[in-house]
Formats: C-alpha cells, sequence, structure tokens
C-alpha cells in the first residue's frame, strides 16, 4: 500500500460493505452490480469492501461460484471510473488458512489494496491457530482484521488476543463490529497498548452505535502517560445505503471533533440507530439484514428486487413498515435526492 492510501485510512473515510445484485431469477444483475459500485463511488466513499456478508458469503459456494466474478468487476469499475483521489478497495477474505490465501492472492491480482479478515467459521480452532492464520494471510496482502458479532457467525475473542494480533506487521486496520462495549473496549485498549498503536486504524462496524464510536476518545494510560485512540471511520453494511449522506456525516463528526463541539450529533446518532434497527432487523437476530439493505436500495432504484442467494432470506414480519416508519421519521437522513440525480446521469 502507497502512503497516500495509507494516510488516506489513518485519517478515516467511508467504506460501504458492496451488495450483490441479483435479478428475479437469482442470477447475478451484472448492470445492476456496476452500478452500485458507481454509485459509491460518485456518492464520495473513501473506498469499498468486496466479497464481505453484505455480498453474500454464498457467492463462494462451488454452485455459485461468483466470489472472482464480483472482485473483477468492481476492480474494472474502479479503473472505468478513473478516480483522482485516495481510494481503498478492500477484499473480504474467508474460510481456513489455505482458502484464505488464495483468496489473498486472487485479490491482489485484481489490485485490492487491502483484505478484510473475517473470522467466522473457525469456531473450533484455537487462539493460536487463528493468529498463525493471520500472519500467513498478512504476508500476502495488508489486513483489516474484523471482530464480528456471535449472532451473525463471529466469536468473543480474549484481550491477549487483539494484542497480538496488534502485534502483526501487515495488520493496517482492524474493524470492530461486536455490537458489544466491553469487547470494543478490549479490542481499543489492546491496540493503545500495542507497539504498532499509531500504525493501525480502527473503524467501526458497529451499526448500533456509529456516531457514538466515531465521536468517542478512548483514553488509556500507558507507562505513566496519556494515550488516545479513536475510530477514524467505518466499514459499514448500513453505509451501503444513503451513502452519499454518510460522506456527509463523516466530514460533519469531523469537523465537530475539531472545534470540541460534539453533543449536536448525539441526537443524530440516535436517530440513525432507530433506522439501523429497521434496516439490519435485529428484532429477528437480524434475520432481514441483507435483505434490509436490498430494499432501501430497491426503493431508491438502484436495485430491480431484493432478491438473496439464499430464497429464505427475505424481510423478516414487519420490517417493510418499519422502513416505512423511519424513512417518514427521518427524511434529513436519506440521500434520494442525490441517488435521484445520479440514476438521470447514467441514462443520458
Amino acid at each position: 500500500m502507497d502512503i497516500a492510501l495509507e494516510n488516506h485510512l489513518m485519517a478515516g473515510t467511508v467504506i460501504p460493505a458492496h451488495p450483490l445484485a441479483l435479478d428475479q431469477h437469482r442470477n447475478l444483475d451484472e448492470s445492476r452490480q456496476r452500478l452500485l459500485t458507481r454509485y459509491y463511488i460518485r456518492s464520495g466513499a473513501g473506498g469499498i469492501a468486496v466479497g464481505v456478508h453484505s455480498t453474500q458469503f454464498e457467492i463462494r459456494d462451488p454452485e455459485i461460484d461468483l466470489f472472482e466474478t464480483v472482485l473483477r468487476m468492481a476492480s474494472e469499475v474502479c479503473a472505468e471510473e478513473n478516480i483522482n483521489r485516495p481510494f481503498i478497495k478492500i477484499a473480504g477474505i474467508c474460510g481456513p488458512t489455505a482458502q484464505a490465501v488464495q483468496e489473498a492472492e486472487l485479490a491482489v491480482k485484481y489490485g485490492y489494496d487491502m483484505g478484510l479478515l473475517s473470522m467466522g467459521g473457525l469456531r473450533d480452532w484455537t487462539e493460536d491457530q487463528i493468529i498463525v492464520r493471520v500472519q500467513k494471510v498478512a504476508e500476502v496482502i495488508p489486513v483489516f482484521g474484523f471482530y464480528l458479532q456471535p449472532s451473525v457467525g463471529g466469536r468473543i475473542f480474549s484481550y491477549d488476543f487483539w494484542c497480538r494480533f496488534a502485534e502483526i506487521q501487515g495488520v493496517k486496520a482492524i474493524k470492530c463490529a461486536s455490537f458489544n462495549r466491553y469487547q470494543t473496549l478490549d479490542v481499543m485498549r489492546a491496540v493503545a497498548n500495542s507497539s504498532r498503536r499509531d500504525q493501525i486504524a480502527m473503524y467501526t462496524g458497529n451499526d448500533d452505535n456509529i456516531v457514538a464510536d466515531l465521536l468517542t476518545p478512548y483514553v488509556f494510560t500507558i507507562n505513566g502517560k496519556k494515550y488516545q485512540k479513536e475510530f477514524v471511520g467505518g466499514l459499514l453494511g448500513h453505509w451501503a445505503v444513503w451513502t452519499h449522506k454518510a460522506v456527509a456525516l463523516l466530514e460533519e463528526i469531523k469537523t465537530l471533533k475539531a472545534r470540541g463541539n460534539v453533543q449536536a450529533l448525539l441526537a443524530k446518532g440516535v436517530s440513525i440507530t432507530d433506522v439501523n434497527a429497521a434496516i439490519f432487523d435485529p428484532a429477528h437476530h437480524f434475520h432481514g439484514c441483507i435483505p434490509g439493505i436490498h430494499e432501501v436500495l430497491r426503493r431508491q432504484g438502484l436495485l430491480e428486487g431484493i432478491w438473496c442467494l439464499n430464497p429464505k432470506e427475505v424481510l423478516s414480519d414487519g420490517q417493510a413498515e418499519e422502513l416505512d416508519r423511519v424513512y417518514a421519521a427521518y427524511p434529513e437522513l436519506n440521500d434520494d435526492d442525490f441517488v435521484s440525480e445520479f440514476l438521470s446521469d447514467e441514462k443520458r
């Protein structure tokens, strides 16, 4: 990763987790897939994460076999857009060590800058085994660590694990999506106490606490001195929708933090959490999280439908009504006007 891109990562940016566009037959809708990538770029996002949870892990199944395809397509769109600013391309990486290394090599082949390394599906592995896996992947591509909540396939790790994780040279950032204050604190404290504390960018994935995460200074006493670590940006499925407003939100947060005035944003943070509850469906254990993203994009005209690879992944009972409610309650949070102009430009 070159120095300009690394500085961009450390300064903090908006990174949407890229969805998967399907047609009514549950086949890849290539035009809509490329449309989404262009939308994120033109919204001002500072990067994209492809092949992650929001892209649906089933893309790796042999009978579906879309992982390489979606990586390639997103990379092609980025090249076609001639982006004249720092923009980080992140590939989701999963599976046991051999698979993870192979996926990292594929990401490098298509010009990706980092790998978001999932810890899911490794429940029987020891923390020692997982550390070795991270080291192997970091030899291939810079690693974006990922603390994923257990309710969607993650697991809880010890403070000692994160201390060792932070010392791995190839780790450049960590996404914390533990949805738990205690576990979030473990990661922040471990990074703050590491020798690489100033070389690792912390990104929130806590969709239930986005604004508060970005506003909160984590202050620790290290060797008798105070040290402050903060979340600088977000890599979020939530930011796969209304992305133009997410970019404006992060800039507003940075401006107010610089002025020392953050109180004005706390109420907005509660509103965003309410919206997230409608989209991500915690009321039904996140069953409707991906369809919820798709439904918002469908309402905006960015997707044709909300189809997922798994036919059982649909909106939960009452979820559409919840989306109606938050759309009406918080019109200032959507970017419908921007999307309408974007789609009009696409038709010209």
